[in-house]
């Protein structure tokens, strides 16, 4: 039980830079915050520091999911608890070298995804340029596992999430605050990234980023629609490098923690659309959000000690 607060950014590798940069700072409403010849970090109209980092990369792939804790004292607790359970731990704490800095370490899950704990980040209170769509900021991400019982019951036990629902056995959603999901696991062939998701304030800010992406000759993949796990609003899209985002606003939130039963949702198209207009994923958007399989650029490090 790390005492996890909240979802900070995600840390993604990139082999077309610059057009990926253009798009999300051009097309998707996000504001470039710090760049150099490999990296661009942006942020959203929230307070977090940066909500996307993406690197040059000859290949997709996670670098990082950030989350936050209190602070100093979570940090250093966290990392004598990991180092208990056997896990490793790649980045002992302190000081971060990314935009933002704050004071954090990073650990690698069973699956070699490489995961940020941290506190004391920059952020922004002021300085946001007012577009007709503002992600404000990282809603949730979803990975692909091999295992979902497994890195579901690394994710409880070990990080402290807890389990709002399931989508029969095919999707587990995970929550570290009162948000329904900040994390959810797809069960398929290999762990890679499925989607990531930008909240905005509302429909009506949904249906403009749709009319933004369509002028740039970009079509949705899925949606709009609204899901029956978490009742968000969804658009969904491929971006200049294959990953796949999505706009959404409204997630339910947990109110009373001790009172909420997760249920176990039927993968039946009026709860995976409750309008009934986008229906089920098409093949394409299934076939994008499949990934490429990510065995995780930091277990070499760990396969040298």
């Amino acid at each position: 039980m790390l005492g996890i607060t909240h979802l900070r950014h995600i840390s993604l590798f990139t082999p077309v830079l610059q057009e990926q940069a253009d798009f999300y700072e051009k097309i998707w409403g996000l504001d470039k915050l710090q760049e150099d010849e490999n990296n661009v970090y942006f942020r959203g109209a929230g307070s977090e520091n940066h909500i996307l980092h993406l690197q040059k990369g000859e290949k997709r792939g996670l670098h990082h999911i950030a989350f936050g804790v209190v602070d100093k004292h979570a940090v250093d607790s966290a990392a004598e608890k990991l180092k208990e359970l056997g896990i490793p731990v790649i980045q002992e704490p302190g000081y971060l070298d990314e935009a933002g800095a704050g004071y954090g370490l990073r650990f690698l899950d069973p699956e070699g995804r490489c995961i940020e704990l941290s506190c004391w980040v920059e952020i922004h209170t002021k300085d946001w340029s007012k577009k007709n769509v503002d992600p404000i900021k990282l809603n949730h991400v979803v990975m692909n596992t091999k295992d979902i019982d497994m890195i579901t019951e690394f994710y409880t036990r070990v990080l402290g999430f807890k389990v709002t629902d399931w989508s029969e056995h095919q999707m587990v959603f995970l929550r570290c605050n009162k948000n329904h999901h900040s994390l959810a696991f797809n069960q398929d062939e290999h762990a890679s990234v499925n989607h990531i998701a930008y909240e905005v304030e509302s429909v009506d800010e949904v249906m403009r980023g749709i009319a933004n992406v369509r002028k740039a000759d970009v079509e949705p993949m899925w949606g709009p629609g609204r899901h029956g796990p978490g009742n968000n609003i969804f658009c969904y899209f491929r971006d200049p490098a294959g990953y796949v985002m999505e706009y959404t606003c409204y997630l339910t939130t947990v109110e009373d923690d001790d009172k909420w039963q997760a249920l176990v949702w039927k993968r039946v198209p009026h709860l995976m659309d409750q309008w009934g207009i986008a229906g089920p994923p098409p093949p394409g958007a299934r076939a994008s959000m499949k990934g490429d399989p990510d065995e995780g650029w930091a277990t070499k490090l760990v396969k040298k000690d």
